[in-house]
């Protein structure tokens, strides 16, 4: 387990647009008010079409994380995440997961990793920024190279 005290800065309400795509205006969001790094308490919305982290396929590893991803319209989410810094490029590195109901199939749900979406009517965040300690994301090789947050 790793475990640090956050700093946290301003905490944000954020609106996305119908049409935009997700990680654009998060990214956006992220640029323009100067927020490195922070954490998605939660969100709310709908996507006209999203992809997901699922396979379909008996996985040769189950134990290892699945790269394939699953593709979903028309949804209703709920989702949270973390947002590290890359130091390198200065981007952010959204880790975000979701529970996405499918509206034309009874609200049959979906849960997974979220790898793309696009806004349908509005999504609604509240966002919160990190102030310290430095929060990356570097890639784990031991672990099937998966990127793991760390703090300082």
């Amino acid at each position: 387990m790793r475990a640090h005290e956050l700093t946290v800065g301003r905490t944000f309400g954020v609106t996305f647009d119908h049409g935009e795509d997700f990680f654009e205006a998060l990214s956006s969001f992220c640029r323009d008010n100067g927020v490195r790094q922070g954490y998605i308490s939660s969100f709310i919305g709908a996507f006209a079409e999203a992809e997901i982290v699922g396979a379909c396929e008996k996985l040769a590893d189950p134990d290892a994380p699945v790269w394939a991803k699953t593709y979903v319209t028309n949804v209703e989410a709920f989702g949270a995440g973390t947002l590290a810094h890359d130091p390198a490029t200065g981007e952010i590195l959204p880790h975000i997961h979701v529970s996405a109901g499918l509206k034309a199939q009874s609200a049959d749900g979906r849960t997974s990793h979220l790898l793309g979406a696009k806004v349908q009517f509005l999504s609604e965040l509240l966002i919160v920024e990190v102030t310290s300690p430095t929060m990356t994301r570097p890639r784990n090789p031991g672990l099937y190279d998966v990127p793991l947050l760390t703090f300082g």
